[in-house]
Order: C-alpha cells, then sequence, then structure tokens
C-alpha cells in the first residue's frame, strides 16, 4: 500500500474518531425512557394492577462532535456547557453520589406518604443530617466534608436538616457557630462564621447541602431496584407505585400512568427540569395520563410547559395538574 494511501485512511480515521467518539466540553440533555415501576418497586405480597405507573427519565451524556450537531437540530434536546451541569471543583463521582443520595431519599419520602396514607405500619427513628455537597468558597469549604454525620449545632441537638436550617434563621450573617459531626466514626468540632448566601435570598448560611438521615421501618416490606438512576424528580410516581401495591383497589383502572415531581414527606409535589423531555418519552411508550407539578398556577410552572409540549407533539396523553400526592390520588379515584 503506497504512503499516501496509509495518510489518507489515517486522516479518515482520525476523522471519524473526531466527529464519534472525541467529548466536547458540552452536556446534551435529550428524553430518555418511561418504564414501567413494576419491577422496580417490590411490596411484599402487594397488589396488582391491570395498568402500570410509569418513572419518565432524562438523558444525559456528555457530547461529541456528532451529538452536539444532532442536539443543535433535533427538538427537546439541550445543550449546555459542562461546568453548568457538574458544579467547580466535583468531580464525576461526586456528583453521581449526590444524585444517588438524592434517589434513594426520595424514596425514602415516597415510602413514607404511600404507607401513611394507605394507614400502614411504620416507623420513623431521625440519626442526624448528612452533608451531601459543599459549596466551593463558602464558609464550611474546608471545615465540612461530603458525608459527614452532624449531630449538634451549638448546644442544640441536630435530628433532621431543619432543625439546622430553623437554628441557623436565628442567626446573623457574621455570627460564628460550632458544629459538632462525626467524620469516620470520629466526633470532631469545627466553628464556622455565617456568611449572606444568595441563592438563599441573602440569608445567613455556610454553603452545605443536607440530606436527613432517617431510619425509615414500614410493614409490609418494600424494595427498590432503581439502579443508577439518580435525583428525586421520581418522588410522586413512587409514592403512586407504593400505594397502588399496598392498597386492594386498582388506583390505575388499566390505563398506562406516568408523572414527575419531588415529594416531600408531607405529599408535596415540587418541581423537577426536564419537563418536556419527559412527557416526549411517556408520549412514546404510550403512557395514556401524565401528572406535573402545577406549583400553586405558577407561571411559566412545569405543568404549563408539560402541557405546552403535548400540543407541540400533538399527543392525546392527558397532562394533570398536581400540587400533592391527594390531587393525583384524587384523580385518579374519580377516574372511570
Amino acid at each position: 500500500m503506497k504512503k499516501k494511501h496509509i495518510v489518507h485512511i489515517l486522516l479518515v480515521i482520525l476523522a471519524v474518531y473526531f466527529l464519534a467518539i472525541f467529548q466536547l466540553p458540552y452536556y446534551i440533555y435529550k428524553p430518555g425512557s418511561a418504564d414501567a415501576l413494576n419491577p422496580i418497586v417490590e411490596v411484599e405480597d402487594g397488589y396488582s394492577s391491570k395498568g402500570d405507573m410509569h418513572l419518565v427519565t432524562v438523558s444525559g451524556a456528555q457530547a461529541t462532535p456528532m451529538q452536539f450537531l444532532l442536539a443543535k437540530i433535533l427538538p427537546h434536546h439541550d445543550v449546555l456547557p459542562i461546568d453548568e451541569v457538574f458544579p467547580e471543583g466535583i468531580t464525576d463521582d461526586e456528583y453521581m453520589h449526590v444524585q444517588l443520595q438524592m434517589m434513594e431519599n426520595s424514596q425514602e419520602a415516597s415510602t413514607v406518604v404511600a404507607y401513611q396514607a394507605a394507614d400502614k405500619q411504620i416507623s420513623i427513628d431521625y440519626n442526624g443530617v448528612y452533608v451531601a455537597m459543599v459549596v466551593e468558597n463558602m464558609p464550611a469549604e474546608g471545615k465540612l466534608k461530603m458525608g459527614d454525620r452532624i449531630i449538634r449545632v451549638d448546644d442544640k441537638k441536630i435530628t433532621q436538616a431543619d432543625d439546622l436550617l430553623d437554628y441557623i434563621q436565628t442567626k446573623r450573617a457574621g455570627d460564628t457557630i460550632s458544629v459538632e459531626f462525626v467524620r469516620d466514626d470520629e466526633t470532631m468540632t469545627e466553628s464556622i462564621t455565617l456568611k449572606e448566601l444568595k441563592d438563599l435570598d441573602n440569608k445567613p448560611g455556610i454553603g452545605i447541602q443536607l440530606v436527613t438521615d432517617r431510619a425509615v421501618s414500614v410493614d409490609p416490606e418494600v424494595k427498590f431496584s432503581s439502579g443508577q438512576i439518580g435525583g428525586p424528580s421520581a418522588g410522586l410516581m413512587f409514592s403512586l407505585e407504593i400505594y397502588d401495591q399496598l392498597t386492594k383497589e386498582d388506583i390505575t383502572k388499566g390505563y398506562e400512568i406516568a408523572g414527575t415531581g419531588e415529594i416531600d414527606y408531607d405529599g408535596n409535589v415540587y418541581r423537577i427540569g426536564g419537563i418536556d423531555k419527559k412527557v416526549v418519552a411517556a408520549d412514546k411508550e404510550g403512557v395514556d395520563i401524565f401528572f406535573a407539578p402545577n406549583e400553586q398556577g405558577k407561571k411559566g410552572s412545569n405543568y404549563q410547559v408539560a402541557l405546552e409540549t403535548a400540543k407541540e407533539i400533538e399527543t392525546d396523553m392527558k397532562i394533570v395538574p398536581v400540587d400533592t400526592f391527594e390531587d393525583a390520588i384524587t384523580y385518579l379515584e374519580e377516574l372511570k
């Protein structure tokens, strides 16, 4: 083979590599899947239903040049600079750890909501608050680490995140607090000076994200198999699936039901990202009903965006606004 041909082949290989494999400093979000929750959530001796609840996801990946070009053309594909997706100073592993922690917290909250609504046996023990993330250039940096379990601030015992947040709101920027925490089975104490945080409307804070360490025990037992799916947005659908398996009445009534929304321990449903992509994914799966966070009717709410997307893709899927778990249950109970 002539040297000229070899060079030509090498250039073609390099071009293919660049277009298909080389990673750009951009991240692409696009419609993911709408998987039935039956294999993912399993209540011991739970009731079965004719229809299905669906977990809807958004797919994300770092962009190659080819994917970047396609994402600029295809609908419901968002391209973001990668530093807007992964906070500065946070590794991929740390980011995924936080996402999985949020998923675990979501599963726990949905379990509490569903078991209480179904009047089933449940007990909750509070063991403190874990640091899920330390924000760079904030007062806690260099003093607290991801995974630290905060047990006391000054002389106040901390059993859940609200205990810490409420206490800090009694302070002012410039005040110093003593934080007692456990790291690698060793109890430690750090003094941290509060600072006004823009993300908290200039309220005082130390720059950490928290996860309450709860030990939830239920009867009958429930198991989750969500794998590497992260984030809090499946909370509403988890709670509906658990409730459906706990109660004799088939609340699906034969329909394919999807939706999204973070849920708290009181059953309130909150806004999530990528609602348009989730509507597209649910429609492709043949879903009949889609629950979307209403945000109390706020302009530009998840529900409004979901409704606009449904019209755009001309789906027959019914978009239903919800602010609480009870809103979704009431809607399903009134279905024919």
